[in-house]
């Protein structure tokens, strides 16, 4: 920051009034030190000086008697060609200026002065709305200047500025969910070197400190602040397949014959994504029939334990223990008692002989255990002849936000559950295991299968492998055009479940728009879309 002196002493001005600017710093009392530089990022990287004029400095020390100083207005103002050094003039004329620089004071009692500088190219696309700094369309790139001042006069009227940032944790639009090959195995969560690293950092910390206990579930008891949870996710998931057979009376699904594609709406779509039997001849086109309730909530399934810390499923027990939903089984060792799937509930802790050995420890000394209270009632599935549907659109339109808050709440619930009752997944197949370590069932039949001699290859399963979303294609408008098979990048997609409830009238989440593309622009035809620059 070059003093005005300093500037005095290289620059030579060119009016008569800097002249004088420059004659003031020699006075005894020195107040008039008022000086800054700028830095004009042009595509040269142009630097250049200019000073402000004596008028500036004389309006700022007459501001006590006036309440709003022109050169103070919110408004930006042109810096005049005269200000300039004799010289260092970038090429700018009366009609032709530099830049818009704009000035305004930090607070009402500070001493300091903000100064920003709009160059050319940024001010022919300024924003009318210089407050809203966060909105998108004002993200152009600015350079300010903190000017202090030497002379203390504080003014009766001064506009403040306060800054502000707001956060957005979901993208405006966000790429597509990609589709994973048979042939590909599935990425791990977390990196397997990032686990080896936190596992030499974890030996490393608990190297020398005595050892703590093992803390539920782990150790054979429950979490009992998760046992109201695990109960709302069993009802959220009776809640949606029950709303969803309703909506399906009054928004339909199409489903292909030959692959796992579906569509929601009233015809299916067009595009050439059939990867079933004879798809040569079909060129790829689908064959759409009546969508049911398992192709829209997939039926994953799991093996009940009676004890989750017992021994593994052998090969041989694979058909003599039962298979359950998986989110059942979840809650269902979480703490949700079912009179059909006895479960073994312990009261004590284990004893850890080894790393694969445990014994019960004995509960002879305690008293009989009291029978448990549900915290809320178990609901049931509806069947399939009870299914009322919504009678006008306000009622489907209830019906959307429902079911649309019973998934929300499913999802949400199981992920935090699945942060203390392990769940694994095989990494080639969609098999999926809740409990510590997987079965030793060889019934996985995907990619390479032989040279494994069908074992599974368990990993840490995330809550799409729990609850597949199913990411069908979002319709813009029900009523409206079609989609056409030309302009297939400008639509999003989103989960089975979310269109439909948006379709019968429910508003759409927000962690979901991303990849619907709501804000996307939809040209009628592929000419239209090529006009686009």
């Amino acid at each position: 920051m070059h003093t005005l002196q300093h500037l005095g002493q290289q620059a030579t001005w060119a009016s008569n009034d800097c002249e004088n600017i420059q004659e003031r710093p020699s006075q005894s009392h020195q107040l008039y030190q008022l000086s800054f530089s700028m830095i004009c990022l042009c595509h040269k990287s142009i630097i250049y000086v200019f000073a402000i004029l004596k008028q500036v400095e004389q309006e700022y020390r007459n501001i006590h008697a006036m309440p709003k100083a022109p050169w103070f207005n919110s408004s930006p103002f042109r810096a005049p060609q005269s200000i300039l050094p004799t010289g260092m003039s970038c090429g700018s004329s009366a009609q032709c200026p530099i830049g818009i620089i704009r000035v305004s004071m930090l607070d009402k009692s500070s001493t300091s002065l903000r100064v920003t500088h709009y160059p050319k190219w940024e001010s022919l696309r300024l924003n009318p709305f210089l407050g809203l700094g966060f909105c998108h369309s004002s993200k152009y790139r600015l350079n300010e200047l903190k000017v202090p001042l030497m002379f203390r006069v504080r003014p009766r009227v001064t506009p403040c500025f306060s800054a502000f940032v707001v956060k957005c944790n979901h993208p405006q639009n966000e790429n597509l969910p990609r589709y994973y090959s048979k042939k590909e195995k599935k990425p791990f969560p977390t990196p397997i070197v990032e686990l080896r690293r936190a596992a030499r950092e974890r030996v490393k910390r608990m190297k020398g400190q005595p050892r703590k206990p093992v803390p539920p579930p782990r150790n054979g008891l429950l979490v009992r602040r998760l046992i109201p949870l695990a109960y709302e996710v069993f009802n959220a998931r009776i809640t949606l397949i029950n709303n969803v057979k309703r909506l399906m009376t009054v928004v339909p699904v199409q489903a292909c014959k030959w692959c796992n594609e579906i569509h929601v709406g009233p015809a299916g779509h067009p595009f050439k994504s059939c990867r079933g039997q004879q798809t040569e001849r079909r060129k790829g086109l689908h064959e759409w029939t009546k969508a049911t309730i398992d192709d829209l909530i997939l039926p994953v399934e799991a093996y009940h334990l009676y004890d989750r810390l017992g021994k593994r499923i052998t090969h041989e027990e694979r058909f003599s223990i039962p298979r359950i939903p998986a989110v059942n089984e979840l809650c269902i060792q979480a703490g949700v008692n079912l009179p059909d799937l006895p479960t073994k509930r312990r009261r004590k802790p284990v004893i850890r002989i080894s790393k694969s050995e445990i014994i019960d420890a004995n509960e002879d000394d305690l008293p009989d255990p009291m029978p448990e209270v549900s915290p809320e009632p178990i609901l049931t599935e509806i069947p399939d002849s009870e299914i009322v549907s919504p009678s006008d659109a306000e009622e489907t339109a209830i019906l959307a936000e429902a079911t649309l808050e019973a998934w929300e709440k499913m999802r949400r619930g199981a992920g935090r559950l699945m942060k203390k009752y392990l769940v694994r997944v095989c990494g080639y197949c969609p098999e999926v295991h809740i409990g510590h370590t997987g079965h030793k069932a060889q019934n996985c039949g995907a990619f390479k299968h032989q040279q494994r001699n069908g074992q599974h290859g368990w990993q840490a399963a995330v809550i799409d492998d729990l609850i597949p979303p199913r990411y069908v294609w979002h319709v813009p408008d029900v009523e409206g055009l079609p989609l056409q098979r030309e302009l297939r990048s400008f639509y999003g997609q989103a989960p089975v479940v979310v269109e439909m409830c948006v379709q019968g009238g429910a508003v759409a989440p927000e962690q979901y728009k991303s990849t619907m593309r709501l804000d996307i622009g939809i040209p009628r035809d592929i000419s239209e879309a090529e006009m686009v620059v």
